[in-house]
């Protein structure tokens, strides 16, 4: 028996999640807004448009801040009418820019966050144990920038993305009765570049794209663990059951329009639209040095459909200034999900979903204080995965709590 068929769904997923699913979760302020970017009082707005620096009314600006993120996920078998949940710990996205203007019209910064990073955990025992028992992901993407502002009203800025991120994931192999962990880390370049405008002192336009960036896993390690020692031979293993696997992950593009309007001098609301391009994420291409996981003419090479679609998100927030010191914040987005119910996948579970978000704001002089949360309201999903032979019902539920610091001295 030389073939194995491992489901190569998970890796794709999570490598993906790892530089494309977007986690709103970068700015504390922004959040409380429904996550909205033209907003340029701090060096918060680098990460969204780095043209934004140049309208940052102090000359150093810098901001750090983090998240708590909770969700669970249910999977009912409509058949079986038996139900499973997810036991996921709490996530914490962090995030940190500065930005200074060394010429009037010339500003540099640096944006460091973690856009994309969870676990995920099921039972050991579920029904879906071949796909997915446990998924952890970590990312990490650092930013250097620069903005020139041309004249009072508008601003170009552009910025390099070095993303480097981890994997590892246990699903179990029930044709042998055993076990297969992938461990992986992968790195991928990219850029991105945006107009600033500001055309009346009530109104700012903010217009950014974030490039594709292809997340290469090089060095994968997939350990495999059986009862029986005589299954590594079949498998063109040795007895460490170890075998290594590369591949390349396409990411996708981002589009942003966004614009904040004064309607008085203490009240402004706030709208986004994004664009993204999961067109471009049609399949997965896994390329182990042994372990046959693929078909017969290239039993080491495992192509995995993904079949993703272009998603928009559409966002409306606002804020009130109660005084000088003191801002509250409220907000609405809605998420589309990249795929259809027929290509759902347990790894990495998305769903079209509405969020409210809401949120205060502290100015201490020099320093501010900011606290949001938002509540997920993700819409359940009939589950039609033929390729996975996965049938059933998908809820989740989410939440995210935030604290921001910023610190603007002259």
């Amino acid at each position: 028996m030389k073939k194995i068929l491992v489901s190569t769904a998970l890796l794709a997923g999570v490598l993906s999640y790892a530089g494309g699913f977007r986690v709103s979760l970068q700015g504390v302020k922004q959040l409380a807004m429904a996550h909205t970017s033209a907003h340029a009082e701090d060096a918060s707005v680098a990460f969204f448009n780095p043209a934004g620096m140049s309208f940052i009314p102090s000359k150093l600006s810098i901001v750090a801040g983090g998240f708590g993120a909770s969700n669970k996920v249910t999977f009912q078998n409509l058949n079986t009418l038996q139900s499973t949940e997810t036991d996921n710990p709490m996530g914490t996205p962090l995030y940190a820019a500065i930005a200074y203007k060394p010429l009037e019209k010339l500003s540099v910064g640096f944006s460091f966050t973690t856009p994309f990073g969870s676990t995920i955990e099921w039972p050991n025992d579920w029904e879906g144990k071949e796909m997915v028992q446990k998924l952890e992901l970590k990312s990490f993407y650092f930013e250097p920038m620069i903005s020139y502002k041309f004249n009072d009203w508008l601003a170009f800025g552009a910025s390099y993305i070095y993303a480097r991120g981890t994997v590892n994931w246990d699903k179990a192999i029930t044709q042998f009765g055993g076990e297969l962990n992938l461990d992986s880390k992968a790195s991928g370049h990219g850029y991105g570049f945006g107009f600033y405008f500001r055309p009346d002192p009530k109104l700012d336009v903010s217009i950014a794209y974030r490039s594709p960036v292809d997340m290469k896993a090089k060095d994968g390690k997939a350990t495999f663990k059986f009862p029986s020692a005589s299954v590594y031979p079949l498998l063109g293993l040795d007895a460490s059951g170890t075998d290594s696997f590369k591949a390349t992950l396409p990411l996708v593009e981002e589009y942003t329009i966004g614009l904040t309007y004064k309607i008085t001098p203490k009240w402004l609301v706030s709208a986004d639209f994004n664009y993204h391009g999961w067109e471009r994420y049609g399949k997965l291409t896994l390329d182990f040095a042994t372990a046959p996981v693929g078909n017969q003419a290239d039993p080491t090479i495992s192509v995995s459909p993904k079949n993703f679609r272009n998603a928009k998100t559409f966002r409306l927030g606002t804020q009130y200034a109660f005084t000088d010191m003191i801002y509250g914040r409220l907000g609405a987005y809605y998420d589309e999900s990249p795929y259809t119910d027929e290509n759902f996948i347990p790894e990495t579970p998305s769903f079209n979903t509405y969020v409210v978000t809401g949120g205060v704001g502290f100015k201490l002089k020099q320093f501010g204080v900011d606290v949001a949360g938002g509540y997920a309201m993700p819409q359940a999903r009939d589950v039609k995965n033929a390729n996975l032979g996965f049938y059933g019902q998908a809820k989740a539920t989410a939440f995210y709590l935030g604290l921001g610091l910023s610190y603007n001295p002259f």
